[in-house]
């Protein structure tokens, strides 16, 4: 038999790294359906620990380089044995209905790729709830069904075929999934939402890592959007991209008042959301008119070992659920319920 899915999770340290996360693989529905992929970035020893791996189909231990995000996931899709792929991060956390739900939700053949929803899983800095709008505001839980224009990065699944098919622009698109999804639409492909996939996500918490980080994420997106255009729609883009903060500020304010209802209050979030967005719009500016330069390269420091770069009280979420024991139990403190604590 072959797995149903196979979960893409790079790394460039070792396995206690991402243990926490194929905790949660674990205990999922259908976890003998999963086939995970372990994507080491770099020359290292790598040494699995095949006890935390029990109960999935199978796992595979792969290499690629150690440079930016893109490379390891495009090795992890062309490992991958399953039909669907998805990625994973060492900060994410599934819920048990996670994998099966996002199998569920390709049900016709134009559907291309499936995102979750996610939680706050990290809720108790300013700084975490602002980068969590920004990042995965449009799929803040609770969220509708159905086709949208784009899915949260490094956290969404694919047919692996329409992966594969795009050759060697794989690693570049899979640098910003946001212009990946651009290219698969534009190829017909349907992008849609399974609001029963849901994961918590742990967010920067410090503002030091943070600010930097929302420069280099808009330097990156822009980089690779304007990679193949003239050097006039590069201008007008660049031109327009201060307005960029101001249209996605109103959006994340109205993303805001879906979330958890205990989150702070906007009066808040308002004035270091706006300095994050103007961050991103600021790198947006360069990217279009300088390219992505080494902003890539610089946020694969910080994708990785997330729990280095959040304050010493939310470091548990790793802790508490680096051993969870019987994989058919209850999900681990912190997905289970809305928010974490």
């Amino acid at each position: 038999m072959t797995p149903a899915i196979s979960v893409i999770l790079p790394t460039p340290s070792d396995f206690a790294s991402i243990a926490t996360t194929v905790g949660y693989l674990r205990r999922q529905t259908i976890a003998r359906r999963i086939e995970l992929v372990i994507v080491v970035m770099g020359e290292r020893d790598f040494t699995l620990d095949r006890a935390a791996c029990d109960g999935l189909w199978g796992t595979q231990v792969i290499q690629a380089g150690a440079g930016s995000h893109g490379e390891p996931s495009a090795a992890g899709v062309r490992a991958a044995r399953a039909g669907i792929v998805v990625f994973a991060e060492d900060h994410c956390f599934p819920e048990r209905e996670w994998a099966e739900a996002l199998l569920d939700a390709f049900a016709g053949e134009d559907i291309v790729a499936v995102g979750p929803v996610f939680l706050n899983a990290n809720p108790g800095t300013i700084v975490s709830w602002c980068d969590f709008v920004i990042g995965y505001g449009p799929w803040i839980d609770p969220s509708t069904s159905g086709d949208q224009p784009f899915l949260a990065g490094h956290n969404s699944s694919y047919r692996r075929d329409v992966l594969l098919a795009l050759g060697p622009r794989l690693e570049e698109l899979l640098e910003s999934e946001t212009v990946l999804h651009m290219e698969l639409q534009a190829r017909g492909g349907r992008l849609v939402v399974q609001p029963r996939a849901r994961a918590a996500h742990t967010n920067f918490g410090r503002f030091d890592i943070w600010m930097p980080v929302q420069y280099h994420c808009g330097r990156v997106f822009a980089g690779e959007r304007a990679r193949d255009w003239s050097w006039a729609k590069r201008a007008f883009y660049a031109a327009a991209s201060p307005l960029i903060p101001c249209v996605r500020f109103v959006r994340a304010v109205r993303q805001l008042r879906r979330a958890d209802p205990s989150r702070p209050s906007l009066g808040r979030l308002a004035p270091l959301l706006a300095l994050g967005l103007l961050a991103d719009g600021l790198g947006q500016l360069v990217g279009y008119t300088a390219g992505g330069g080494a902003s890539a390269h610089y946020l694969t420091g910080f994708e990785f070992r997330r729990v280095d770069f959040v304050p010493e009280s939310d470091r548990h979420l790793w802790h508490d659920a680096a051993h969870p024991g019987d994989p058919a139990g209850e999900s681990a403190p912190g997905v289970s319920s809305p928010v974490s604590r």
